[in-house]
Formats: structure tokens, C-alpha cells, sequence
């Protein structure tokens, strides 16, 4: 019989720990950037945030999947707004007071996508 293989930690690239926190990688720490994340440690920043990725989620800049869900648009929404760029909480919140043309447009496309989807979905 073969001995049971002794568990292995699970790790990540920073790449993809950021990108599960919800936050932009280049505005990480250094240490945070250069090293591996574990599952273990992905979970106890998801439970305990440190201040860094507090301020992060509050302020960003927020990565691109994050400033379309604070806009109720998509991210190709985003794009045929010409925002291409990571946007922080402040500028996203001067976007919504504006509340310019084609963002009208997109958060209506979102809203009958979504109610497209629940249509189907009780089919």
C-alpha cells in the first residue's frame, strides 16, 4: 500500500489574490505584490482586512469589474463609456452625480439584460 501523501498548501498568485479581494494589484503593498499568497492567508485577509485593504475597498482605485458594479453597468459598459482606467470611490461617486448620457444608457441596457436573464431563468 501506498503512504498518504502529506497535504500541500495551496497557494496563488498575487495577481489572482487581488483580483479575489476586489482591489487593484499595483496599488497593493510591495510585499503584498512580490511574494505568494496561501488560501489561508487569502481567507484571514478576507475575514480580518488589514488597514491597507480596508482603505483599498473605500477609497480604491478600484480595478474595472469593481467600478462597474458601483455604476450598475457592465464592464463592456464601461468601456463603450470610454473609461478604461481603474476609477477611485470619489470619481465614481462624481460619475453617478453627473450622471452623464452614456451611463443612462448602459445602466438601462443593464437593467433589461437582467431582466432578460430572470425571464429566462423561470422559464
Amino acid at each position: 500500500m501506498t503512504s498518504p501523501k502529506p497535504k500541500t498548501t495551496q497557494t496563488m498568485k498575487p495577481a489572482t489574490a487581488a483580483k479575489k479581494l476586489g482591489v487593484l494589484l499595483s496599488a497593493t503593498p510591495a510585499e503584498f505584490q512580490e511574494g505568494v499568497v496561501s488560501r489561508d492567508e487569502l481567507n484571514e485577509l478576507q475575514s480580518t482586512p488589514p488597514a491597507w485593504l480596508a482603505d483599498l475597498r473605500r477609497n480604491g482605485p478600484h480595478p474595472k469589474q469593481v467600478t462597474a458594479v458601483k455604476l450598475g453597468v457592465s464592464i463592456s459598459g464601461l468601456a463603450r463609456g470610454g473609461i478604461t482606467g481603474p476609477l477611485t470611490t470619489a470619481e465614481i461617486d462624481a460619475l453617478k452625480a453627473e450622471n452623464p448620457a452614456w451611463l443612462e444608457r448602459e445602466r438601462a441596457i443593464q437593467a433589461e439584460t437582467r431582466k432578460e436573464a430572470l425571464r429566462l431563468k423561470q422559464r
